[in-house]
């Protein structure tokens, strides 16, 4: 049998299957376990937002220099003992927000100028929606401090939609520098707070009497007028009528000098 018909049916057949399907390369998820934090910085979480989409930890990171890892929330306490922290911002430290509403996970933000004692540019991402999106970046905005005390502990925080300051007031931990603790940095922390009152120790010691000899209550007796003087009791006589009318100073010989100061 001839190999040519069974050739043009071989052909037909693979004319017939469909062509297969040429794979497509999936976009990386950038949002995915290399950007440790879910918090969009602005009150909202999620990450269902178009790509690429930048979380605010791993960019504070990298524009910072401090590693640290893990939610916006912890950085906080992970700084201490490995990176000095304070309330005064600094160029290049990490401001550190608290937990408020709903941003769940904080927020931390890098300082890149100091304008004055209230303002300050901050280079962070994921805070302000860019072009209806959001974890974009957003370099040297504007936080201004609202703290009563000038302690950067309340913030306002530029906002693209509106173009300017937003009106939540943001509280903050406080700074952190990319630097190690000076030794002395705890003591300095703990000598500014309130000392603890001293407990009140008496100034007079225990044998402040010692060698004293209680007087012993003698039985009053009276002179006869001849012996007063102009009829005045002797001092003698004055003594003995203390001695009787409050028996009780015989044995309190201070006592008994206050007593004779106040008659």
């Amino acid at each position: 049998m001839s190999t040519a018909p069974l050739r043009i049916a071989l052909l037909f057949l693979l004319a017939a299957v469909p062509p297969v399907a040429q794979a497509r390369p999936i976009a990386p998820d950038l949002a995915g376990s290399s950007y440790d934090s879910a918090d969009d910085g602005a009150g909202n979480v999620g990450r269902d937002f178009a790509l690429p989409y930048i979380q605010c930890v791993p960019y504070a990171r990298q524009v910072s220099g401090i590693q640290l890892y893990g939610d916006a929330h912890t950085w906080w306490d992970q700084a201490a003992g490995r990176y000095a922290r304070g309330t005064r911002p600094k160029a290049g430290a990490v401001m550190a927000f608290r937990p408020y509403g709903a941003m769940q996970l904080g927020h931390v933000a890098a300082v890149s100028r100091v304008i004055d004692s209230r303002t300050v540019l901050l280079r962070h991402a994921n805070w302000s929606p860019i072009d209806g999106r959001r974890g974009q970046p957003e370099d040297n905005v504007r936080a201004v401090d609202v703290s009563p005390a000038n302690d950067w502990s309340e913030v306002r925080v530029w906002y693209a939609p509106l173009g300017g300051l937003g009106t939540t007031h943001w509280p903050v931990e406080g700074f952190i520098y990319n630097r190690k603790p000076l030794p002395n940095e705890r003591l300095t922390v703990l000598a500014s707070a309130e000392a603890p009152k001293a407990a009140y120790t008496s100034r007079i010691g225990p044998d402040f009497l010692k060698g004293i000899v209680p007087e012993t209550t003698r039985t009053p007796t009276r002179r006869p007028l001849a012996a007063r003087d102009n009829g005045k009791p002797r001092i003698e006589e004055r003594e003995d009528r203390t001695l009787a009318v409050s028996p009780s100073l015989a044995r309190d010989p201070i006592g008994r000098i206050i007593a004779s100061r106040v008659r």
